[in-house]
Order: C-alpha cells, then sequence, then structure tokens
C-alpha cells in the first residue's frame, strides 16, 4: 500500500516555510534543496524539514496539506517555527 506524506520545509536563513504532500519525502526534499532548476523553493534554499505526518490516502493528505494552508494552519505553522 502506497503511503503519503506531508511535509512543512523551513528556510532559516530566509524565515520562509513552504508545505506540500509525496509518496516519497526523500526524493522530494532531495528535489527542493538540490535538483529543481526553477520554482518557488528554488529561491530561499537550504530548506530543513520542520514537520511531517503520514497518510495512507492521498486524499486525506492533500485534505490536511489544504488545512495547514489555512489561517489556522499558518499559526500552527508560525508555532512550530518559534519552537525550533
Amino acid at each position: 500500500m502506497e503511503e503519503f506524506v506531508i511535509y512543512i520545509l523551513y528556510s532559516e536563513k530566509f524565515n520562509k516555510n513552504y508545505t506540500g504532500f509525496t509518496s516519497n519525502l526523500i526524493e522530494r526534499f532531495k528535489s527542493h534543496n538540490f535538483l529543481e532548476t526553477k520554482g518557488y523553493t528554488l529561491k530561499f534554499r537550504p530548506w530543513i524539514v520542520i514537520y511531517t505526518e503520514f497518510f495512507n490516502s492521498k486524499s486525506e493528505a492533500m485534505k490536511k496539506e489544504k488545512y495547514l494552508k489555512t489561517g489556522i494552519g499558518r499559526e500552527f505553522i508560525k508555532d512550530l517555527i518559534q519552537n525550533l
């Protein structure tokens, strides 16, 4: 069975965060930090993973990712960053 993970990346250098989901966290993290040649995450390297949560379905992961991009979700992320 395939597993899905939502993740939050943080760029300490630029004080930026990024929330996404994937079925392969290691490869996705490598992509954000080393492989991508365009896009948002390219500009704010290096990234660290500050949060992960695993799900059994893509729809559950997408729902949680959407939640983390709401006002309440952004407050949760802000608290995570303050407690690093």
